[in-house]
């Protein structure tokens, strides 16, 4: 039985370190998360929202690499929604981040895109 001194065990996988980016076009801000979105990218995250709003462009919020949200991503996501001039539209969100959306209601402040 393999141990967790043994070598040939692996290790425990470490969690996604969470990324936020912001790409502007000319025609919308395109914001991409990946990894854990939690209170460890909180800075990049107000960053994000306060570039995208002064854009006053529609923002499109890339979801399909996120692997963990808490109540940080979703605040953002909710005063991104508040404050944009247009309709936030979230893309590929995965199950997990869909399940946190319909749970806090937040559903009715964002339009979701799967295809």
């Amino acid at each position: 039985m393999a141990t967790r001194d043994d070598p040939t065990t692996p290790p425990p996988p470490s969690p996604e370190v969470g990324s936020v980016h912001v790409i502007l076009d000319p025609d919308v801000v395109h914001v991409v998360l990946a990894g854990e979105i939690d209170a460890s990218v909180a800075p990049d995250l107000t960053a994000a929202a306060a570039e995208a709003i002064a854009a006053g462009l529609p923002v499109e919020v890339d979801c399909r690499s996120i692997t963990f949200m808490d109540s940080t991503g979703i605040g953002f996501l909710a005063r991104l929604a508040a404050r944009s001039q247009r309709p936030v539209r979230l893309l590929h969100p995965p199950g997990t981040v869909r399940f946190l959306l319909e749970t806090v209601r937040i559903t009715s402040m964002v339009e979701i895109v799967e295809d």
